[in-house]
C-alpha cells in the first residue's frame, strides 16, 4: 500500500474514532437545558458541556481513557497484522524474482539439440543451475540437512535400505543419504 493510502486510510481511522468517543461522551450526558428548560433561562453556564468528559465523575473519566485504549490496542493489533503480511509478500516476490534466472537455465535445457550436445556439457550445465538454486536458497534462509555419519534417528530420519557395518561403532550410523532434508 503507498504512503499517501496508508496516511489517508489512518487519518479516516482517526475520524471515525473521534466521532465515536463524541457520540460515547453525548449518549451518557444530558442536556440541563433539554431536561430543566429553567437553567438555560437563568443564563448560567452549564456545569458540564457535552463536548467535554464530565471530569469530576472519574468512573467516567476511566471508562473513557479504557476505551481510547482499547481502541488504540485494536488499531495497533491490525497494523502489525497487516504489516507483517505486506513483509511476507514482499519476501515471497523477492525469491520468485531470483528464482526466474535458474528457471530459464532449466527452460533452455527443453530446447537442447540430444544430437548436437554431448551428456557431459547437460550435466556440467545441471549442476550450475543446482549451485545457482542453492546460493539463492541459502541466501533465503534454507539450511541443508545432511546426516551421513550420524547416529540414526528414526524420529528424524527415513531408512530405505541398510548396509552391513564394518566395525561396531558404525552399527545404527547414516551411511548414505538418497534426498536431503532442509
Amino acid at each position: 500500500m503507498s504512503d499517501k493510502k496508508h496516511k489517508q486510510k489512518h487519518e479516516a481511522e482517526e475520524e471515525v474514532l473521534e466521532s465515536e468517543d463524541a457520540f460515547e461522551r453525548g449518549a451518557g450526558m444530558t442536556d440541563d437545558s433539554a431536561v430543566n428548560p429553567s437553567a438555560a433561562a437563568d443564563g448560567e453556564p452549564d456545569v458540564q458541556s457535552s463536548d467535554e468528559p464530565a471530569e469530576n465523575d472519574p468512573a467516567a473519566v476511566e471508562r473513557e481513557r479504557y476505551l481510547r485504549l482499547a481502541a488504540e490496542y485494536d488499531n495497533y493489533r491490525k497494523r502489525t497484522a497487516r504489516e507483517k503480511q505486506e513483509a511476507e509478500s514482499r519476501g515471497q516476490a523477492d525469491l520468485v524474482k531470483q528464482m526466474i534466472d535458474p528457471l530459464d537455465d532449466i527452460a533452455r535445457f527443453a530446447h537442447v539439440d540430444p544430437a548436437t550436445t554431448d551428456s557431459v556439457t547437460v550435466v556440467q550445465g545441471v549442476e550450475m543451475v543446482e549451485k545457482k538454486l542453492a546460493k539463492i536458497l541459502i541466501s533465503a534462509g534454507l539450511e541443508t540437512i545432511n546426516p551421513v555419519d550420524q547416529s540414526f534417528d528414526p524420529a528424524l530420519h527415513e531408512a530405505v535400505a541398510t548396509e552391513p557395518a564394518v566395525a561396531q561403532e558404525d552399527d545404527h550410523v547414516v551411511a548414505r543419504v538418497y534426498q536431503l532434508g532442509y
